[in-house]
Parts: structure tokens; C-alpha cells; sequence
């Protein structure tokens, strides 16, 4: 190549008022599609993330910095299959080595960029490939591009050698596919042994899918077959969408000891190359070919990951619905079993009996509750000892339930987890078995019941505060009387049937009638409210406890419902503007 034709290189002229909008909706785009992480393991959602990581790449190497410099070199980037005979090709239209073939496969080294010396200040750090140092010496860094001035090279091309795209090494194939979707114009490099391989034309459909501007070389092919070869891959072009992307052909020659083709047979890659970079006018259309078709093709492929989220947000809900549904189930019958009776049964029931007498009191309550209150009152014949062993029995039972609906709602939740796929990953991740209850639970729900006990206590310690010295307080005093507030408590809604009916059901009345003897109808209202309601936070805060094992989680990963709109709207904020820029 030579320069004698130097492209239009001069300051870039301000951007017009649509390529500032088109930047800045694209820049909304990415920002979009970063939002977009996909964290949650929904079917397909693998080739969804590719895709989102494929688009903000293209978008950062190519696109976005293309359209800063819309009057920058025309990049050709030499891509194709292993022993293509890529690095060769280069050096040979250079006319000298600037780019090292690999002798043994895998090649791991750093990309190589040709370019005219003047046109250096268009691929510094900030423009092309960010991502990628910039260096001028030969390095096995694949995070490094290597940047070869070369007099050889006009004036508004630029060559870039890219690794395998078939590579065994997985950082050559990535690399070479960033290389590639920063390309304008892909110069294909394949040979007669390998040009029906299926990695080529997974590229070269992606190609022909955004309107990229290709052409093919086919290389390496003995004299013999090179018109059979060359045909048929020529029908295969044409049937794949790329009929009109040039075809060119480089025989198999014995390579002298400089490493290069013999001028003839790259002439004709050389003159059309130098053609378009001394065709400003034909340059451009590459450079929009490719362009618009790149940021036509990202807005089409926006509202695919846009479904993909608006899955995750659906599951995302569902999951969240699974365990708060479990969590307010365990809760509702825990405070169900707290009002119902269910309390005074077992070890409760025996002790509260102990405390207000059995035998005729009670038999006498169960058809008779209505008698008189001091006569109620005088049969009680409660002990302190015996409202501490209520009291024990009271906070043996309240845990035993806690503990069996804690571990009934964490099974539950785990359940609904279970039968998704993305639950199951994050059961998996969570680093507990979150199908149990939390190893302290049983300490912390201990805890609860004391502290709601004493709460009691200071209830009724606080209402009595006036009645201290009456003869009725001071004969069942704080203990008794707070025991008594729990079992009426315990009864709230009268839920208990069967033959505990009149047992349970008298006991509870004969709790109340108590209260009333010393505070009143009103006071004894207000306690037994205060007191359930108290009972029923400190629940509520415990499972709340044993939920958020669920749910922070779920916050870990987010999911919310805006992150697909956000994606529509910006992609079609694009596809506005470039259909506004069509007219």
C-alpha cells in the first residue's frame, strides 16, 4: 500500500444536533443494558446475559466512540479461522513484518493495529477499544493493542490483525470477537481446508444480520481447486446474505524467507483497500454501513434482553410472594393459637388449675359462670409458687409453637422455592439450609416470650400501682394477677372446643373475673388489648427475622419491574432518532 492518496484527516468538525442526540441516546441505551444484570437463573437467561454483554461491548468499543469520531480512519480488521494465514496476509499487503505469525497453536498475543503516521491520534486510549493498552513493542498481553505507524498504510485506513476466532484459548476467541464488532469493515480470512467450518459462519451470519461491510479472502488454496473452491464459496455467501461482499482469492505460494506473499497475489486486496481509503466519499459509506447497522442491530436486540428481564421480574416476584406467603401464614396461626384457647391445654391448663382450685369451683363455673364476683374471688386459693409455675408452663408452650411454625413457614418458603430454578440456585448459594429455622431461633423466641412476660408484669404492676394496698391485690399479687391476664389472653376469641369447652372456657372467664375484682371492667379491657397486641408484634418481628433470610437475598439480585421498561424506552428512543435521520 502506499500513501499517495491521503484521506480527509483534518479537525473533526462540531457534531450536528442529530448525532448529539443519537450519542446521547445510545449512551442511555448502555447505561440501560448495564442496569440489566439478568441475576437470576431463568431458562435461557445464559444467552441473554452474552447478548447484553455483547451489545454494552459493542456499544463501548465501537459505536459510541465511532460517532464521536465519525471522520476517523476507516478500521479493517483481518479476522478469520487458525492457519488461516491471517499475520501473513498483513505483512504482505504492508509490504514488511509489522505483525508476527504464530508458529505454534495456540497464539497468545496482543492484537496488532497498522496505521499511517499521521492518523496516529485517532486510536489513543480514549477513542477505539478503551479497554485495551496501548503499546508499540510486540507482547503476549491479549489486554494489550499494539500500534504499528507504517508509511506503507494510507491515510485513513487502518489494519488491525486480530486473533483466531476459532482459537482453543477462550481469551483469543473473546478477544477476537470484541475485535471484530469494532470493526468497519471485516476482512475475512479463510482457506480451502477450512472455509465450511461452522465458527466462520457464525460470524460472518452476524455480519450480514447488522449490515456490516465484509469481504472474504480466501487463501491458502492450491491452483487446482482454487475455481471450485472459490465457487462454492461464493454460492455459500450469496445463500447467507452476503452475495454482494467481495470475494477474493490468495493461492497457496512457498513463502521465501522475508515470510511474505509474492506482490501479485495480494494485488488485488492492496488496490481495493487503497481505493476506499482514497474514496472519502465511498470510505464514509463503509463507515455508515457498518455504524448504522450496528446501532440498528443493538435497539432490535434491546427488546429481546427487555423479555428476559421482565421474566426475571416476574420470578423475582413470585419468589418474594413464596416466602412472605409462608411467613404470613405462620404468623396469622400463630396469633390464632394465642387467642383460641389452644394455650390453655397440656402443662398451661394444669397449672392454671392448681392455681385457682379445682373440684366443685370449677364444676360450678362450667354451669354457673354468672355468679357473683366475690364469690368467684373468695375460692381462689392460688399461691405465689403456683403463678411462677404457670408462668414457666406459659413460656414452654409459647416457644414449643413459635418453634413448630417457624420451622413449618421455613419449609414452606423453601417449598415455593424449590419449584423454580432460579429459587433452587439461591437455596443453593444462600450458605444455610434455609428450609429449617435459624439455628438461634429457639434462643431468640426465649427471649421474646420473657420479655413479652415481664411486659405483662409491668402492666398489670403499673395499673395495680394504686390498689397495692387493698386486700384483693395483695392476696393473688403481681404474679398472680399477671398469669391471670395471659390466660384471658389466651382465650380472646373463646375457640376452644369439645370437652375442654367448660374447662378452658371457665378458666379464662375465671381469670377475667379476677382482674375485674381488683382493676375493673375497662382496665381489664385495655390490659387484655395491650397485651395481646404486644404478644403479636413481638411475633411479627421474630418470623419477620427468619423471612429476611428470604427476602435479602432477593435484594441481593433485585429484580425490579422497570429495569425491561427502561430498556424499551431507551431502544426506542434510538430507533426514533435514526428513522428521523432516514427522512
Amino acid at each position: 500500500m502506499t500513501d499517495e492518496t491521503p484521506g480527509a484527516t483534518g479537525a473533526t468538525p462540531p457534531p450536528s444536533v442529530e448525532s448529539t442526540q443519537m450519542l446521547t441516546a445510545l449512551v442511555q441505551l448502555r447505561g440501560a443494558l448495564q442496569a440489566a444484570d439478568l441475576p437470576l437463573e431463568t431458562p435461557g437467561v445464559a444467552e441473554h446475559r452474552q447478548a447484553r454483554a455483547d451489545m454494552v461491548s459493542q456499544l463501548e468499543d465501537y459505536v459510541i466512540p465511532r460517532l464521536m469520531t465519525i471522520e476517523a480512519p476507516m478500521l479493517a480488521v483481518v479476522g478469520g479461522s487458525t492457519g488461516a494465514g491471517k499475520s501473513t496476509l498483513v505483512n504482505s499487503l504492508v509490504g514488511h513484518r509489522v505483525t508476527e505469525p504464530g508458529v505454534l497453536r495456540p497464539t497468545t498475543r496482543s492484537p496488532v493495529l497498522v496505521h499511517h503516521p499521521e492518523d496516529g491520534h485517532w486510536f489513543g486510549q480514549d477513542r477505539l477499544l478503551p479497554d485495551l493498552e496501548r503499546v508499540s513493542t510486540p507482547t503476549h498481553d491479549p489486554e494489550a493493542l499494539q500500534l504499528v505507524p507504517s508509511e506503507a498504510v494510507p491515510q485513513g485506513l487502518a489494519v488491525l490483525d486480530a486473533p483466531d476466532i476459532d482459537s482453543v484459548e477462550e481469551r483469543n476467541r473473546t478477544l477476537a470477537a470484541q475485535l471484530l464488532a469494532a470493526a468497519d469493515l471485516w476482512l475475512f480470512v479463510t482457506s480451502a481446508a477450512r472455509y465450511a467450518d461452522q465458527v466462520p459462519w457464525d460470524f460472518l451470519r452476524e455480519a450480514a444480520d447488522r449490515s456490516a461491510a465484509v469481504a472474504i479472502v480466501l487463501d491458502r488454496t492450491p491452483d487446482e481447486a482454487l475455481e471450485t473452491v472459490a465457487t462454492h464459496l461464493a454460492r455459500m455467501l450469496a445463500a447467507r446474505g452476503l452475495k454482494d461482499s467481495p470475494l477474493f482469492t490468495v493461492p497457496e505460494r512457498t513463502l521465501p524467507p522475508t515470510g511474505l506473499l509474492p506482490p501479485d497475489a495480494v494485488a488485488e486486496i492492496r488496490e481495493w483497500l487503497e481505493s476506499l481509503a482514497a474514496d472519502a466519499e465511498a470510505r464514509a459509506g463503509v463507515v455508515r454501513q457498518t455504524l448504522e447497522g450496528a446501532i440498528r442491530t443493538v435497539a432490535r436486540r434491546t427488546h429481546q434482553v427487555a423479555d428476559a428481564a421482565a421474566e426475571q421480574a416476574e420470578t423475582h416476584e413470585r419468589l418474594l410472594r413464596g416466602s412472605e406467603d409462608a411467613y404470613a401464614a405462620a404468623l396469622e396461626k400463630v396469633v390464632e393459637a394465642t387467642a383460641d384457647g389452644t394455650m390453655l391445654r397440656g402443662e398451661v391448663l394444669a397449672r392454671w388449675q392448681e392455681f385457682v382450685g379445682t373440684g366443685e369451683l370449677l364444676k360450678s363455673l362450667e354451669n354457673r359462670v354468672g355468679w357473683l364476683r366475690d364469690r368467684v374471688v373468695n375460692a381462689v386459693k392460688g399461691k405465689p409458687q403456683q403463678a411462677e409455675r404457670i408462668t414457666v408452663a406459659v413460656e414452654s408452650g409459647l416457644e414449643t409453637l413459635l418453634a413448630e411454625h417457624a420451622e413449618a413457614a421455613a419449609e414452606a418458603a423453601a417449598a415455593s422455592w424449590s419449584s423454580l430454578a432460579s429459587g433452587r440456585v439461591l437455596l443453593d448459594e444462600a450458605g444455610e439450609d434455609l428450609s429449617r429455622a435459624s439455628r438461634d431461633f429457639r434462643r431468640r423466641a426465649e427471649r421474646a416470650v420473657r420479655d413479652w412476660q415481664s411486659e405483662v408484669l409491668e402492666m398489670v404492676r403499673t395499673e395495680g400501682a394504686d390498689k397495692r394496698s387493698t386486700a384483693r391485690f395483695l392476696a393473688y399479687g403481681v404474679n398472680g394477677l399477671s398469669v391471670a391476664l395471659m390466660v384471658v389472653v389466651f382465650a380472646h376469641t373463646g375457640g376452644v372446643t369439645g370437652t375442654e369447652a367448660g374447662i378452658a372456657g371457665g378458666g379464662a372467664v375465671l381469670g377475667q373475673k379476677l382482674l375485674e375484682a381488683v382493676f375493673g371492667d375497662q382496665a381489664v379491657r385495655t390490659m387484655a388489648t395491650r397485651a395481646r397486641q404486644d404478644l403479636e408484634r413481638r411475633v411479627r418481628e421474630l418470623l419477620d427475622v427468619e423471612r429476611r433470610r428470604y427476602t435479602d437475598l432477593l435484594e441481593v439480585v433485585g429484580g425490579s419491574a422497570d429495569v425491561s421498561e427502561n430498556l424499551r424506552q431507551a431502544a426506542r428512543r434510538v430507533d426514533d432518532l435514526r428513522f428521523a435521520q432516514s427522512r
